[in-house]
């Protein structure tokens, strides 16, 4: 068999689970192992060849949520159970594995950044933060103030409708120069932090 392909565990009538890569019984706390080091696996009935790994996928969540370990809120888990045989049903396992794939990045640049605070360098995961957060700033108001990217405001005289348009734009003129000062603040108590280190 391939490396690439995933491990075969056969379930028999004795509930029992074989692992045919390493000639062994293991157990749903094994199993529960191997999702969480990243190895891949299916379960198939042993008499009949069935693919039955998403039941056993849910018996090992069934079994975490007993021992106390709650990740399923039961609002979500009602809410779950009302898509069974809605016309919504065959939308949504895209729409979580999608929404779980996007958390688990997440997760890892929280954990990096988490790592580097512990190490000693808050000051360099907020001053990260702040340069990402004016990015995106400054690439919406450029997406909503098309004269922003300018430098200022569209000389008078260039468009019949300017003038009908001044008040507006002087008004999202203030409202930019006024979060641009914020920012700026914001960046000098960083600096103030940074210094005292």
């Amino acid at each position: 068999m391939a490396s690439d392909e995933p491990t075969v565990i056969k379930k028999y009538a004795n509930r029992r689970l074989y692992h045919t890569g390493t000639s062994t019984y293991v157990t749903l706390e094994d199993l529960a192992r191997m999702v969480k080091s990243g190895e891949d696996f299916v379960v198939t009935d042993a008499k009949t060849g069935e693919d039955i790994t998403r039941a056993v996928l849910g018996q090992i969540i069934f079994e975490q949520e007993n021992r106390g370990q709650h990740l399923l809120p039961i609002a979500f888990l009602r809410q779950l159970i009302r898509f069974y045989g809605d016309q919504m049903q065959a939308v949504l396992p895209s729409y979580l594995e999608c929404s779980l794939s996007a958390f688990t990045r997440n997760q890892d640049e929280l954990q990096k950044q988490l790592a580097r605070a512990l190490k000693g360098d808050a000051v360099g995961v907020l001053e990260e933060q702040s340069r990402r957060n004016m990015e995106m700033f400054t690439e919406a108001m450029r997406m909503w103030v098309p004269f922003a990217a300018g430098g200022g405001m569209p000389a008078p005289g260039n468009s019949g409708t300017a003038a009908k348009g001044a008040g507006k734009t002087e008004g999202r003129q203030e409202e930019l120069e006024s979060l641009r000062r914020q920012l700026s603040e914001m960046q000098k108590t960083l600096e103030t932090i940074a210094g005292r280190k």
